[in-house]
This record gives structure tokens, sequence and C-alpha cells, in this order.
């Protein structure tokens, strides 16, 4: 598929289970089938028994409704370490590749993280919001990024994308609030 395209899918009621570490960190483990919102275009996509191993770095926002329900929100970046092809018992990278994939990634976000943190200030319906957004690594071109996680007022509000229509956002529904945050970034790189 190409860079920029993106697929909608429908879970169905999967299983996560999740198990406390240590104060601060947990474990989990999720199992589902996801369908494809929509049909596949004739002749597209992987064969049938493609699989691939993919590494979620990701902020899950969960608010709690009663004392059984929580809504989840899960926004971030899925990073390809390896696949595998239908007609083929081998992964495109042996297991120490693959670790090597995934240090490198998590050292370029790491970087970004540390070093390229642009400052986001900025009145939107009467309200300042204040906070920072951060290049997603790999979207930068001559100095400038196209995609940044966005923090305001210490609440993670998910990534922002410049497109040729303008900036978009999943998490953040009022489009003139995107477009004050778009603006506050394009002025950071006159």
């Amino acid at each position: 598929m190409q860079v920029g395209r993106s697929h909608k899918w429908y879970y169905d009621k999967g299983e996560w289970k999740e198990t406390k570490v240590t104060p601060d960190l947990w474990r989990i483990y999720y199992a589902v089938t996801k369908r494809r919102a929509g049909k596949a275009p004739e002749g597209s996509g992987a064969k049938v028994g493609t699989a691939y191993h993919w590494y979620i770095a990701a902020h899950q926002r969960v608010q709690k409704l009663n004392a059984d329900d929580y809504s989840t929100i899960l926004t971030g970046l899925k990073y390809k370490i390896a696949h595998k092809r239908a007609d083929n018992d081998k992964w495109s990278a042996k297991t120490p590749t693959q670790r090597d994939h995934l240090i490198k990634f998590l050292k370029e976000w790491i970087k970004q993280l540390e070093e390229e943190v642009i400052p986001l200030q900025l009145e939107y319906n009467e309200q300042t919001f204040k906070g920072e957004a951060v290049p997603v690594p790999g979207t930068c071109e001559d100095g400038v990024c196209f995609q940044m996680e966005v923090m305001l007022n210490d609440e993670n509000l998910g990534i922002i994308r410049a497109g040729k229509s303008g900036w978009k956002m999943d998490m953040v529904k009022d489009q003139k609030f995107v477009d004050a945050i778009g603006n506050e970034i394009q002025l950071y790189y006159e």
C-alpha cells in the first residue's frame, strides 16, 4: 500500500487481558478478528496466509463510565518488524534482526522526544492551551515535519497530520481546533 493511504477496520468482540507487573507497568494480551470496512479491491493486498509482526507504541486513554464499563481510545504508531509470505515458512527477518529493527525504531522515537519538540501555545474558544508536538519519526523532509503527536494541557490528543486538504486528527472532531493547532505548528516552521 502506498504511503499516505489508510485502511479502516472493524474488530469483533475480542479478549483483552492485562496483568499488573509493577505499580506503573502492565502486561497486555489482546486477541480478535479484525474485518475490513468495505471490500478489498479485486486482486489487491497480500495473499491469504501472509503474516505480519508489528510493534505498537500507543497511548490508551480510558475513562470509567460506571462500576463495570470504561470507554477506551487507543492512538499511536505501529511499526512493521517483519512479515512472512503465505508461500514461505520463514519470516523476512530472523529474531536478532527483528530486535535490531525494534531498537532502531525506539531509538529514533527517543531522539525525537529528546530533541525536536515543537512548543505549542494557543487560545481557542476563550481557553488557553499549552503543550507540545513531537514529530513522528520518518515524517520530516527538509527540516519540516508533517505528522506530530500532540499534547495540550497535559492531555494526549493524538497525531496531527498535514495533507493536501489541510490538517487532520482522528481524536479531535472540531476541525477549527485542529486548524488552530496546525497553524501554531506552521508558525514554528516559518
